[in-house]
């Protein structure tokens, strides 16, 4: 071993670095066995904060989750999650019994799991003050020692930016494809560019861009009105060739469900948004429907379309 290995591995000894090594290819197979069982995986991202990327998230799951599928969330905004505050999931890791050496996910209606670094804390008001490598290890972390089971799809919520927590996944789950969120202005499309160029530049398929906040729907008439303009997100997608998935408008009737912990897609709520978003969810599973009737899903393993065997495959 190289004498750089450092106090990290022991003080630089064999023994040291052998042991984090060995550690590090057992994570590796769990990791492996527990993506193997997840059919897809959608990687929520902007480039830009607060275009809502944790409300499409949310909303994209208990959709597919609403239509019969197996769903996982995983909250990887480490320093802002708030997944579990917009599901009203109040219970803590001491309040779900193991059953196996896993950390059973927070369960949500019959189809949801959801884990998110809110689950593990007893303070959920506690800065999580981490560099880098602990951002890293609690991502891997969310992969191999949660029992998620098989899953149809696993919605992975990033934060904003091309940082440690979206390259993470990028590169720990090979399969991913990106759902990029914008907003129509024209400063919240140049850093959505960073985005889809990052997904470039780390081979990550683009299933689709959505754009939020497009227009307001009217508390009295429910009129649209774009506030905000519209169109932005379609004009960028036709600019670097990937798909439109849809706009969603914004509405109050959402903000006051997301607060209270009652998404509008489970909700009584009739809006424009509710049906635009209805839209956006046929896109994506019609999308994610033709890359596995196509073989594309883990195509670089040869598993072919329904996820990664990982006693046949290397990925």
């Amino acid at each position: 071993m190289s004498s750089s290995c450092g106090s990290s591995c022991g003080g630089g000894s064999k023994e040291g670095c052998g042991s984090v090594d060995a550690g590090i290819a057992k994570q590796d197979t769990s990791i492996k066995r527990s993506l193997g069982k997840i059919k897809n995986k959608i990687l929520v991202m902007s480039g830009k904060g607060g275009v809502g990327k944790s409300t499409v998230s949310t909303n994209l799951a208990l959709g597919l989750a609403k239509r019969g599928f197996k769903v996982g969330l995983m909250d990887v905004d480490l320093h802002g999650p708030d997944i579990c505050r917009m599901l009203d999931l109040n219970m803590t890791i001491g309040d779900i019994k193991k059953e196996n050496d896993l950390v059973p996910p927070m369960p949500y209606g019959d189809n949801l799991k959801v884990i998110s670094l809110e689950y593990m804390m007893e303070n959920r008001d506690d800065p999580i003050i981490w560099r880098g490598p602990l951002k890293i290890q609690a991502i891997r972390q969310f992969l191999a020692d949660i029992d998620w089971g098989d899953l149809d799809y696993l919605i992975i919520d990033a934060p904003p930016g091309t940082g440690d927590e979206p390259l993470t996944v990028a590169s720990t789950i090979k399969d991913a494809v990106a759902l990029v969120v914008t907003t129509p202005q024209e400063i919240a499309l140049a850093d959505v560019r960073k985005s889809l160029n990052f997904c470039k530049h780390v081979k990550m398929e683009v299933l689709g861009l959505v754009e939020n906040m497009s227009g307001l729907v009217c508390p009295h008439c429910s009129e649209t009105i774009d506030i905000f303009k519209s169109g932005g997100g379609s004009r960028m997608a036709a600019e670097f060739s990937i798909k439109f998935l849809g706009g969603i408008p914004v509405d109050p009737k959402i903000t006051i469900g997301g607060d209270a912990g009652q998404p509008y897609l489970v909700s009584d709520v009739d809006s424009p948004a509710v049906e635009a978003f209805t839209s956006v969810l046929d896109s994506v599973e019609g999308v994610m429907r033709g890359r596995v009737t196509l073989g594309t899903v883990a195509s670089d393993c040869g598993c072919g379309g329904g996820g990664c065997n990982p006693d046949k495959c290397d990925c």
